[in-house]
């Protein structure tokens, strides 16, 4: 078995895949790679048992076969060469041998047949979607998702799937976002709950990349093919919890704000607030916005004045400022308005401008009780 290969393609398509990759395996065999050779297509598979990723790349080859190869050493050596072409050569003494235009280096391989195989989905329920449109579903979701091993879903993002349009929800029960679209539909309903670890692997993959993927699912699995590569990952099991019910319906205190100045704002008067509530208060009358915070432990104190557009009752509500921060930070418009109700309902957050047609986005955060 013999190929040859250009260095900079080849350490561009195993970086992506290195993602894939656990720092520790419980197997062996999961810190390589994956390289299979069939009719002068090279296919690199790297694999955590959950989520399963190959590309396809066209290479000079003779002979068929499959080997793997140690990651960690593959990917350090190929940093280090300026573009040209690679020989890879399959020696009968259990090594490879690759070639480069100044030297030789040789390293062991691994039978590929004890690399695990990618799971096939049987009879899949099929959608397709322009890849920076799921690029920017994920980024808008997946920093709300929790961190609970004991709620394995709501460690996730939910798919939502209908012919009226694709949704996309992540919580972890003190905050919550919901994305949707309703210029993409699929041709009939499904939902399921997709780890962490795959979406961010889309996300990096598919930001700048307006080509279709494909997206396969079923009950367990679901499988993602774009250009020339394909991601099959594991779902999460259980049932999403009913999000709809915890987005307050009736918020007649409505606050509109340049989320810049807003953003700013909160991050300068929480450096103050206390370190493990990260607790600020605003306090909202006419066309006023106080944002303060207090530490007592350690006497520090800020607060800051802003003008706002405001309709409703004076209020005074507080958030954790990490959240809010967060949010504010994931949204790309000039404009933002928060919603209330009363101090002890969830505020909803949403952009004013920066969307495409078809696209929303909801955001919701639990406020904090404020010690009087």
């Amino acid at each position: 078995m013999k190929f040859i290969v250009s260095s900079t393609y080849l350490l561009k398509q195993l970086q992506v895949l290195g993602g894939v990759i656990n720092s520790s395996n419980t197997l062996p065999i999961l810190d390589n790679f994956l390289f299979e050779l069939k009719d002068s297509k090279l296919t690199v598979s790297a694999s955590d048992l959950e989520t399963t990723m190959s590309s396809t790349l066209d290479v000079e080859s003779d002979k068929d076969g499959s080997i793997a190869l140690p990651a960690r050493l593959l990917l350090d050596t190929l940093k280090t060469f300026p573009e040209q072409p690679l020989t890879f050569v399959v020696e009968d003494n259990n090594t490879v041998e690759i070639s480069s235009n100044h030297g030789k280096y040789a390293l062991a391989y691994a039978d590929g047949n004890e690399f695990p195989k990618a799971v096939e989905l049987d009879n899949p329920s099929t959608t397709t979607i322009a890849g920076d449109i799921l690029a920017t579903a994920i980024g808008k979701t997946i920093f709300a998702a929790g961190n609970d091993d004991l709620r394995p879903v709501m460690s996730g993002v939910f798919f939502q799937f209908s012919t009226e349009g694709l949704t996309f929800v992540a919580t972890d029960a003190h905050k919550l976002v919901k994305y949707t679209r309703e210029d993409v539909k699929a041709n009939q309903v499904a939902e399921f709950i997709m780890p962490k670890k795959p979406l961010n692997l889309l996300k990096g993959i598919l930001a700048a990349n307006d080509d279709a993927v494909t997206i396969e699912y079923n009950d367990s699995n679901a499988k993602f093919t774009f250009e020339n590569s394909v991601l099959v990952c594991r779902l999460i099991d259980g049932k999403y919890p009913n999000y709809e019910a915890v987005i307050p319906k009736e918020n007649p205190n409505k606050l509109t704000i340049d989320r810049t100045q807003f953003l700013n704002s909160v991050r300068r008067v929480s450096i103050f607030s206390n370190k493990t509530t990260h607790q600020i208060r605003l306090k909202i009358a006419g066309a006023e916005l106080n944002i303060s915070a207090e530490d007592i432990d350690y006497s520090n104190k800020a607060e800051e004045r802003l003008t706002c557009d405001y309709q409703g009752d004076d209020m005074q509500i507080g958030f954790n400022s990490r959240f809010l921060t967060e949010m504010l930070n994931n949204l790309n418009s000039d404009e933002v308005q928060l919603e209330m109700s009363l101090p002890n309902r969830a505020g909803i957050l949403t952009p004013i401008d920066g969307l495409d047609a078809g696209e929303h986005v909801t955001m919701l955060v639990m406020p904090v009780m404020l010690n009087s």
